[in-house]
């Protein structure tokens, strides 16, 4: 999954407008236009497509984050540079507030299974040996289930 994947679903999940989103970048301490916004969220093949890079991206999950969640007290956000599919499945789960028994019975609602100790392998530190790479196939699965969820339909093609 692309980065402009991921923002696509999020902002229908979450039935965010383009002004919305643009609050959302400018919460993670980017500042973006309604252009910009509509080149990330065209088709890959569309002529005006512009891929999101993981710094911007990082900087929408940060904002995302906020606008659930709220802003703590001396909250430092953070924007890193490069992102895998293990950070961004974390960053949705703090920004939806979502447990890892929730992450499961997400997961179910697109038909995929999976365990605890597998999901808690995605959450563990790069260097830990029980350390998994979360693959593009289950963050798509939660994206789907998380529409489910909130939406209670499916129109985004998988």
């Amino acid at each position: 999954m692309t980065n402009n994947d991921i923002l696509r679903r999020i902002r229908f999940i979450k039935d965010f407008n383009d002004q919305e989103v643009i609050e959302i970048f400018s919460l993670g301490m980017l500042e973006v236009n309604r252009e910009t916004i509509s080149k990330w969220l065209k088709k890959d093949d569309h002529p005006d497509y512009v891929f999101i890079n993981d710094k911007d991206f990082s900087s929408f999950l940060a904002g995302l984050i906020i606008k659930l969640r709220g802003r703590k007290n001396d909250e430092k956000i953070i924007i890193e540079e490069k992102l895998t599919n293990n950070i961004i499945l974390r960053k949705l789960t703090i920004a939806f507030s979502i447990k890892s028994e929730e992450v499961i019975d997400i997961l179910k609602l697109s038909n995929f299974r999976l365990g605890k100790s597998e999901l808690s392998a995605f959450f563990r530190k790069p260097t830990h040996k029980n350390y998994r790479d979360c693959k593009s196939q289950i963050l798509r699965n939660f994206l789907k289930g998380l529409q489910i969820r909130d939406c209670g339909e499916i129109s985004i093609k998988d």
